[in-house]
């Protein structure tokens, strides 16, 4: 198993206080189940990116840490088809390329071999502890989130730019063991911010829980219920009528469709998304949400 960061350590580097407290009930709750009453499930944003780089499995290891059990990820592909987990289309934010490949601009993922992009430093950007972390390959991820007995909400990234991404990202799941019945009932949901792709995905197994990144206005929900059993907006004009109208729908599985709204940092934020019935709520910090919420 890759050794685990301590978030307490990270934290203090940070200057954050970290607290690890009861309430794993509520973190390892079922984001698909449908609304419910009691404190929305936490998801780890992009791993515990508030405390380790995000997408690395330092910040898998860190909400692992923390006690969540659901951890958010970035996958995009490189240009000799394989599957990495990062946010950006392009390595400039969170690694050295610029410094390893100067010649290469624009720094598109889709335009480095996996290679290339392993060889990067992608932990350095965040604080000189994490100097070496590595863009995870989408396989090197499942594997750390299966150590630490995690769920995943995974996203396809700018699925516009890497044509049949879906089928690939299904075949690497299903090789990782992550397309079992246990793992398509209870520990993964795969989302996105292209109403295509995730129709593609239900379309590929219709048994996967999916998830729409986005806020469709009320009169378009029923058709994106379709094919897709979330409807996961940004928090911030984020109303208690319009949680309800999506939970008047059924999804694809005949259930209600569920909210998880993201990416709420504090705890004033959580407690206000909380109160308008969110069913899950995406963060960087997610031991500060699961202290407000729980």
């Amino acid at each position: 198993m890759y050794a685990r960061t301590s978030v307490t350590t990270a934290a203090a580097l940070l200057g954050v206080t970290a607290l690890v407290l009861p309430g794993a009930a509520t973190a390892s709750a079922d984001p698909a189940a449908g609304p419910k009453s009691g404190s929305p499930v936490v998801i780890a944003h992009r791993g515990a990116s508030g405390y380790a780089p995000e997408n690395t499995l330092a910040a898998v290891e860190a909400a692992g840490d923390l006690g969540i059990d659901w951890v958010e990820n970035d996958v995009q592909r490189t240009k000799d088809g394989r599957l990495v987990v990062i946010h950006d289309d392009n390595l400039l934010r969170t690694t050295d390329v610029e410094e390893v490949f100067p010649d290469r601009a624009p720094w598109k993922v889709k335009d480095f071999t996996a290679a290339e992009i392993a060889r990067l430093d992608a932990g350095s950007w965040f604080g000189e502890r994490w100097a070496g972390e590595r863009v995870p390959t989408l396989t090197q991820y499942l594997d750390a989130v299966e150590d630490n007995e995690q769920k995943l909400l995974l996203e396809i990234k700018a699925p516009e730019l890497y044509p049949g991404v879906e089928k690939e990202i299904l075949r690497v799941l299903r090789e990782e063991g992550w397309l079992s019945r246990a793992h398509v009932r209870n520990k993964l949901v795969i989302q996105s911010f292209s109403a295509d792709s995730v129709r593609t995905v239900h379309q590929l197994r219709p048994d996967l829980t999916t998830g729409f990144l986005g806020a469709p206005a009320v009169a378009d929900l029923p058709a994106y219920a379709a094919f897709t059993d979330q409807i996961n907006p940004a928090y911030a004009a984020l109303t208690g009528d319009y949680v309800a109208a999506v939970h008047r729908l059924k999804g694809a599985h005949g259930k209600p469709l569920t909210v998880s709204t993201w990416t709420v940092n504090d705890a004033a934020g959580a407690v206000r998304v909380r109160d308008l019935g969110v069913d899950g709520i995406i963060t960087n910090n997610p031991d500060v949400v699961r202290d407000a919420v729980g």
